[in-house]
Protein backbone atom coordinates (compact mmCIF):
# COMPACT_ATOMS: atom_id res chain seq x y z
CA UNK A 1 0.00 0.00 0.00
CA UNK A 2 2.97 2.51 0.06
CA UNK A 3 4.69 1.49 -3.02
CA UNK A 4 4.78 4.47 -4.87
CA UNK A 5 3.67 3.05 -8.55
CA UNK A 6 0.92 5.52 -9.08
CA UNK A 7 1.71 8.92 -11.42
CA UNK A 8 2.12 12.21 -10.13
CA UNK A 9 1.06 15.42 -12.16
CA UNK A 10 4.48 14.86 -13.73
CA UNK A 11 3.98 11.36 -14.73
CA UNK A 12 6.43 9.92 -12.38
CA UNK A 13 5.94 6.88 -10.24
CA UNK A 14 5.79 8.96 -6.55
CA UNK A 15 2.25 8.12 -5.54
CA UNK A 16 1.17 5.16 -3.23
CA UNK A 17 -2.38 3.52 -3.15
CA UNK A 18 -2.48 5.27 0.28
CA UNK A 19 -1.44 8.57 -1.56
CA UNK A 20 -4.43 8.54 -4.22
CA UNK A 21 -6.46 7.01 -2.05
CA UNK A 22 -7.09 3.57 -3.71
CA UNK A 23 -9.00 0.52 -3.60
CA UNK A 24 -7.47 -3.09 -3.63
CA UNK A 25 -8.76 -6.28 -5.22
CA UNK A 26 -6.69 -8.96 -3.66
CA UNK A 27 -7.40 -11.83 -5.29
CA UNK A 28 -5.18 -15.16 -4.45
CA UNK A 29 -3.16 -16.68 -7.07
CA UNK A 30 -0.56 -19.00 -6.79
CA UNK A 31 -0.27 -19.88 -10.36
CA UNK A 32 1.70 -16.04 -10.33
CA UNK A 33 4.67 -18.41 -8.66
CA UNK A 34 5.34 -20.91 -11.42
CA UNK A 35 8.58 -21.39 -12.23
CA UNK A 36 9.57 -22.09 -16.02
CA UNK A 37 13.51 -22.48 -16.20
CA UNK A 38 13.53 -26.19 -16.50
CA UNK A 39 10.79 -26.18 -19.20
CA UNK A 40 8.02 -25.62 -20.82
CA UNK A 41 5.63 -26.59 -17.88
CA UNK A 42 5.88 -24.31 -14.80
CA UNK A 43 6.59 -25.92 -11.55
CA UNK A 44 4.81 -24.37 -8.32
CA UNK A 45 7.20 -26.42 -6.02
CA UNK A 46 8.37 -23.34 -4.45
CA UNK A 47 4.81 -21.73 -3.88
CA UNK A 48 3.50 -21.72 0.05
CA UNK A 49 1.59 -24.92 0.96
CA UNK A 50 -2.08 -23.89 1.21
CA UNK A 51 -2.22 -23.19 5.03
CA UNK A 52 0.56 -20.87 5.15
CA UNK A 53 -0.66 -19.12 1.71
CA UNK A 54 -4.24 -18.30 2.95
CA UNK A 55 -3.02 -16.92 6.03
CA UNK A 56 -0.57 -14.30 4.43
CA UNK A 57 -3.62 -13.84 1.85
CA UNK A 58 -5.92 -12.52 4.73
CA UNK A 59 -3.01 -10.89 6.61
CA UNK A 60 -2.77 -8.83 3.62
CA UNK A 61 -6.09 -8.06 3.45
CA UNK A 62 -6.39 -6.88 7.20
CA UNK A 63 -3.25 -5.52 6.39
CA UNK A 64 -5.11 -3.20 4.08
CA UNK A 65 -8.19 -2.93 6.05
CA UNK A 66 -6.17 -1.36 8.80
CA UNK A 67 -5.38 1.71 6.71
CA UNK A 68 -8.93 2.31 5.76
CA UNK A 69 -8.17 0.76 1.86
CA UNK A 70 -11.33 -0.49 1.07
CA UNK A 71 -10.70 -3.75 -0.39
CA UNK A 72 -12.37 -6.47 -2.55
CA UNK A 73 -11.62 -9.87 -2.43
CA UNK A 74 -11.77 -13.25 -3.97
CA UNK A 75 -12.10 -16.66 -2.47
CA UNK A 76 -8.98 -18.05 -1.42
CA UNK A 77 -8.44 -21.35 -3.84
CA UNK A 78 -11.33 -21.32 -5.79
CA UNK A 79 -11.50 -20.61 -9.45
CA UNK A 80 -12.63 -17.49 -9.78
CA UNK A 81 -13.50 -15.25 -14.01
CA UNK A 82 -12.20 -11.88 -12.35
CA UNK A 83 -12.45 -8.76 -14.96
CA UNK A 84 -10.23 -6.01 -14.42
CA UNK A 85 -9.24 -2.90 -16.54
CA UNK A 86 -6.10 -2.11 -16.27
CA UNK A 87 -4.67 1.36 -17.25
CA UNK A 88 -1.15 1.19 -18.64
CA UNK A 89 1.26 -0.38 -20.18
CA UNK A 90 2.78 -1.43 -15.86
CA UNK A 91 3.39 -4.27 -14.54
CA UNK A 92 5.49 -5.08 -11.61
CA UNK A 93 6.92 -7.93 -10.34
CA UNK A 94 7.62 -8.09 -6.65
CA UNK A 95 10.22 -10.39 -5.31
CA UNK A 96 12.01 -11.23 -1.47
CA UNK A 97 13.99 -13.24 0.11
Amino acid sequence: MNLRIFEDANGKFNLSLLDVKGEALVVSQFTLYGNSRKGRRPSFDEAAEPDLARRVYHRFIEALKQRDVTVSTGIFGAKMLVEIHNDGPVTFILESS
